[in-house]
């Protein structure tokens, strides 16, 4: 019969995880692209073509040159119903307010864009005093600046910064010059905005802009025009999916775990009674149906709470993504259909899994079960699960060589996590037979100041090890999650930290301050080695993929050689680098040098370089070299990402100089930050749940053993003595977990710590965050004493019948 004492522990935790599940997507199903602000008021936009890359690259689309733009523009403006053209141009602008770089979001690209003033008119950006930008020098800027019109101001661009004079003002962020500065400063067009005619039908002159259009680019209408979202947007909305799904599934898994766990400790709670029931002629698939149907009643009900909790909590949870950096500034909660039936669903679901193993032993339980008053376990763990546990370890065994061996992090981050999920799987099966030797190995410790309540709890854990298994399960998973993610994440971060550290011969290291880079001014000020950054495409259709996009660095050949420990020359000489048609590339390129490489530059020309060099796939940060003069002629919006210098220097506006080591540890800093942050959130889930399963389990336990711990009063022991039993019994277990999932875990760091490794080269420091371990481990320690000395305490109020026997310490 259906129980609500014992089926509150499986209630809350099928609630908490179908409320995970529900707020996670519901806030995946509203994270759409959305249409840029400043192309808002555009119906109809045309793209450039899409550049072939992964789906999280992130790259912009591949640009059309100025005479291409120029085509376009007026085949565009023939058609019926179009009023006006206009090419959106973006460059590089921020301005200097007081001497330093503002609107430094460095999360957004478009945060730092400036455009020509005809590109207003596709956000709707109204002038609210001055005049237009008409000649170079000549500016207008949001008003929220604070300038005023005839006021100088300085923009920081990619040759230096630059005096103009504001003009006008609107009511919107961006920096607008006139036509043909934009013109100069983005030469390359990405997006052409058509605003139509009153009473024009966009999708009308969608279907004729595709005619002209042809193959060379995409027409957008509608939401489809989210494509256009800024790059940092996109990147910044996958990773918040990746967050979402991540945690999604977590709860879900911890979930099943947990209630799991839950339903076997409660079916071993009801032997007698399910004997009982076997005895009057209930058959065991009576018995089976029976769990089932409980097991449907609580995940329906719990179901119901927890999408009621979710959806309650999504906007807040919005909110938050928002604010650590998961979801972009335009990021708002939409409630829709299939996220509430997938989490509705999700109860019932949850609960029928978990319940599938604690049915089938239900269902085993036979008739003499009624008549036994003892609470011992009457054999041990049978072949089955032995075989089942040996199989599960030894798959994690191989994911955890896999993860040794691996080429890339991210492979060996999945194979740690399966080996991980493999090994703690095995564990939990083959924790019966291994509580035994843990706890004959605590034998000294468990004597303590009270030689009998040491006895006594060494001997219930012996007698008892498979409800000390089901108690320890949720903190071994707990613990190593905790230890696996934490570690994984400290010990990658200093390894790469260390590895970039090495590679760089210099003393000191020039980095943008609240600015995306540094100008040429800055750079031709230091004297030192500079790396000039830019996105290129292969155009032909030889040994790579055409339209793919490369990572191009511009510098000069003898210094870039001098301050980069790893760079290593297998054909050429890198003394050829030089001219307006030479390249370096990489092995992976399968090229020789004196072939022909085509790409297209970032004003959209396209140009033939000669090979002249290759050097080895992990000797240069991207993927080809060329003449910095070369980057700088075909993108004058490109900014210098680093400047290697060998004395210390004052840094120019919009700058800052570090040494080696900070700037090895901050060159990800804003992606380890997030990292950690998932991190966190992820040990907080399992965490969460393992504190609950711990209390859940020993509330359940410590009411089924209200009559052993009254014999024990009876006996002669005080309350202090019988709180101080349940306490330790409790602390043994949870030690028992964070002991069997700490050395899971290690076994993961070991393997993720040897492909490290060999991927950096050079010997890696394990590191572990043992605040956080700590932390965890002494949640569980404190919720799991709380779980089994209140419910005793409650039940030691009354004094039992005088006894002349004691219990002596």
């Amino acid at each position: 019969m259906l129980s609500v004492r014992r089926s509150a522990s499986a209630f809350v935790a099928v609630a908490i995880g179908v409320a995970l599940v529900a707020a996670a997507t519901l806030l995946l199903a509203s994270g759409r692209p959305q249409v840029p602000d400043r192309l808002a008021r555009a119906a109809v936009v045309v793209q450039s073509p899409e550049a072939g890359a992964s789906a999280d690259a992130f790259v912009p689309t591949r640009p059309w040159s100025a005479t291409a733009t120029a085509g376009l523009v007026g085949r565009l403006a023939a058609l019926p119903g179009v009023a006006t053209v206009v090419p959106d141009r973006t460059f590089y602008a921020q301005p200097l307010v007081d001497g330093r770089p503002v609107a430094a979001d460095t999360r957004r690209e478009d945060a730092h864009q400036g455009h020509g003033w005809s590109s207003a008119q596709l956000g709707g950006l109204r002038r609210t005093a001055g005049e237009p930008p008409r000649r170079p020098g000549e500016v207008v800027v949001d008003r929220a600046l604070g300038l005023r019109t005839g006021a100088p101001v300085t923009l920081l661009t990619a040759a230096g910064p630059e005096a103009y004079t504001v003009t006008g003002l609107v009511d919107g962020p961006g920096v607008l010059v006139a036509d043909e500065v934009a013109a100069a400063l983005a030469p390359g067009v990405r997006a052409i905005g058509l605003m139509l005619a009153p009473g024009a039908d966009p999708e009308r002159v969608a279907t004729a802009a595709r005619g002209v259009v042809g193959g060379d680019g995409q027409v957008l209408t509608g939401a489809a025009r989210g494509a256009l979202e800024p790059r940092g947007d996109a990147r910044t909305r996958w990773i918040g999916m990746q967050v979402l799904t991540a945690t999604a599934a977590l709860a879900g898994f911890v979930t099943v775990f947990v209630v799991a766990s839950t339903f076997a400790f409660t079916i071993a709670q009801r032997r007698r009674e399910l004997g009982l029931l076997r005895a009057v002629g209930a058959t065991g698939r009576q018995v089976r149906r029976m769990v089932y149907a409980e097991a449907l009643a609580v995940g329906a009900a719990a179901g119901l709470v927890g999408l009621l909790v979710g959806a309650a909590l999504a906007p807040l949870l919005g909110r938050l993504l928002v604010d650590v950096g998961y979801e972009p500034s335009t990021f708002r909660v939409r409630y829709e259909l299939w996220p509430v039936a997938v989490s509705f669903a999700a109860g019932p679901v949850i609960a029928l899994l978990a319940v599938w193993s604690a049915s089938r032993r239900a269902a085993r339980v036979r008739p003499l079960e009624a008549l036994r008053e003892a609470a011992v376990e009457q054999r041990p763990i049978g072949r089955v699960r032995v075989a089942v546990g040996a199989l599960l370890v030894a798959a994690g065994l191989a994911l955890s060589v896999a993860t040794a061996t691996a080429d890339e992090a991210r492979i060996a981050a999945q194979y740690a996590l399966y080996a991980v999920m493999a090994l703690v799987a095995g564990a939990t099966v083959l924790a019966p037979a291994v509580v035994g030797p843990v706890v004959r190995l605590l034998r000294s410790p468990l004597r303590g100041p009270g030689g009998a309540i040491g006895m006594l709890v060494r001997g219930g854990a012996l007698t008892a090890t498979r409800r000390t298994a089901a108690i320890a399960a949720p903190v071994l998973l707990t613990v190593a999650f905790a230890v696996l993610v934490s570690g994984m994440v400290r010990t990658t971060t200093a390894a790469y930290a260390a590895g970039r550290a090495d590679n760089v011969n210099a003393g000191w290291i020039m980095v943008p301050d609240r600015a995306p880079g540094l100008s040429d001014r800055a750079v031709a000020a230091t004297g030192g080695t500079a790396l000039l950054p830019t996105t290129v495409y292969r155009t032909d259709t030889g040994k790579l993929p055409a339209d793919r996009p490369l990572t191009a660095l511009g510098v000069e050949p003898a210094g870039f050689a001098a301050a980069n420990r790893a760079l290593t020359v297998v054909a050429g000489s890198l003394d050829d680098l030089r001219g307006d048609d030479t390249v370096v590339v990489t092995e992976a390129a399968n090229l020789r040098p004196s072939e022909a490489y085509a790409v297209v530059f970032a004003d959209g020309t396209s140009v033939s370089l000669r090979v002249v060099a290759v050097v080895s796939d992990t000797s240069i940060p991207g993927d080809l070299l060329v003449p910095r003069a070369v980057v700088r002629t075909h993108d004058p919006s490109a900014l210098t990402s680093t400047v290697y210098v060998p004395d210390r220097i004052d840094p120019p506006a919009g700058a800052r100089v570090v040494d080696v080591a900070t700037w090895a540890a901050e060159a990800d800093a804003a992606e380890d930050r997030l990292v950690w942050l998932f991190t966190l959130l992820l040990i907080g889930v399992s965490a969460g749940y393992g504190a609950i399963a711990v209390a859940n389990t020993l509330l359940l336990a410590a009411a089924g053993r209200a009559a052993d711990l009254r014999l024990i009063r009876l006996a002669g022991a005080t309350r202090r003595q019988v709180l101080w039993l349940v306490t330790a019994e409790s602390a043994v277990v949870v030690l028992i977990g964070a002991l069997l999932g700490g050395a899971v875990a290690f076994v993961g760091l070991l393997s993720i710590r040897a492909g490290l490794a060999d991927q950096v080269g050079a010997p890696v420091d394990l590191v572990v965050p043992w605040s956080v371990v700590a932390g965890v481990v002494g949640l569980c320690l404190l919720l799991a004493a709380l779980a089994s000395a209140l419910p005793t305490w409650r039940m030691m109020r009354h004094r039992p019948a005088r006894s002349p026997v004691g219990l002596v310490g």
